[in-house]
C-alpha cells in the first residue's frame, strides 16, 4: 500500500510541469553515515551489545555444566533429588531468558541506549532536511533509504548534498558521486529542470544511480541472542 501511494504521488508530481520543482529526495542512510556522532554512537551500542551477549553466553554455559553434572550423577540420585536438580536447571534457564529479554527485547537496555544516543542525531538530520526543504521550496521530500522503491531517480531532484551542507558535513573528498551516464544533462542537485524536450529524453534513458553512494549500514539490531540449552527431564 505504501508503494502504491508513493507512485500515485510521484505520478501526480511528474505530470504537472509547473510542479516539477516542488519535490526532491535524500538518502538518509548515507547522510547518517557521514555524521561522526552517529558512528560513535553506533560503535558504543555495538560494544555494549557484545558485552551483554558475552554475559548471556556465559550464563548458558553454566547451565550446560549443571546439566552435564546432572547426567553424570543421575544414576546415583533418588527420584526426589532428580526432580530437584531438574527444577534448578529449568529455573536457571528461565532466569537467563528473562535477562536476555530485559537486554535485547522490545524496549530493553539496547533499545533504550539506542534511543538515548542515536535519536538526537536523527533529529538533527531531520531538522536539516526540513530547513533544506523550506529553503528550496520543496513540498515533498522522499527518503531513498525507506521501503518505498524508487525505480528511477533523476539526480536533479537529489538534495542529499544540500542536507550535508546544512549539517556542515559537505566535502568533495568524502561525498563521492555515484556512476552516471555520459549523456546525463544534470550536473548538480537542485538545478533548474531543463526544457520539456530534455525532460522527455531523460525519462527514456536507462535508470541512473543517485548522486550519492550510500555507505551506511542500517541502525541495526543487536546480535542474535544465543540459543538456550534444553534441560531434559526424566
Amino acid at each position: 500500500m505504501k508503494k502504491y501511494w508513493f507512485f500515485v504521488i510521484l505520478l501526480l508530481l511528474l505530470t504537472n510541469a509547473s510542479f516539477a520543482q516542488k519535490f526532491g529526495y535524500v538518502d538518509s542512510e548515507f547522510i547518517l553515515s557521514k555524521v561522526p556522532a552517529y558512528n560513535n554512537a553506533q560503535k558504543e551500542i555495538d560494544k555494549l551489545s557484545a558485552n551483554w551477549q558475552k554475559d548471556i553466553e556465559g550464563m548458558y554455559q553454566n547451565i550446560d555444566k549443571m546439566y552435564k553434572s546432572y547426567q553424570a550423577e543421575e544414576v546415583l540420585l533418588t527420584e526426589e533429588m532428580k526432580k530437584k536438580r531438574q527444577d534448578e536447571i529449568v529455573e536457571k534457564e528461565k532466569e537467563v531468558k528473562e535477562y536476555q529479554k530485559k537486554i535485547f527485547g522490545f524496549e530493553g537496555a539496547v533499545f533504550k541506549k539506542r534511543q538515548e544516543l542515536i535519536k538526537p542525531v536523527q533529529d538533527d538530520v531531520y531538522d536539516a532536511i526540513e530547513k533544506v526543504a523550506k529553503k528550496r521550496q520543496l513540498q515533498i521530500v522522499f527518503d531513498k533509504s525507506s521501503d518505498l522503491v524508487m525505480l528511477y531517480t533523476n539526480p536533479v531532484h537529489d538534495y542529499t548534498e544540500y542536507v550535508l551542507e546544512e549539517l556542515g558535513l559537505a566535502s568533495p573528498e568524502k561525498n563521492t558521486p555515484g556512476a552516471r551516464p555520459t549523456n546525463a544533462n544534470v550536473e548538480t542537485p537542485g538545478n533548474q529542470v531543463q526544457s520539456q524536450e530534455d525532460e522527455v529524453g531523460a525519462s527514456e534513458e536507462p535508470a541512473t544511480t543517485t548522486k550519492q553512494t550510500p555507505a551506511a549500514r542500517k541502525p541495526t539490531s543487536s546480535k542474535t541472542p544465543v540459543k538456550k540449552s534444553q534441560a531434559k527431564k526424566k
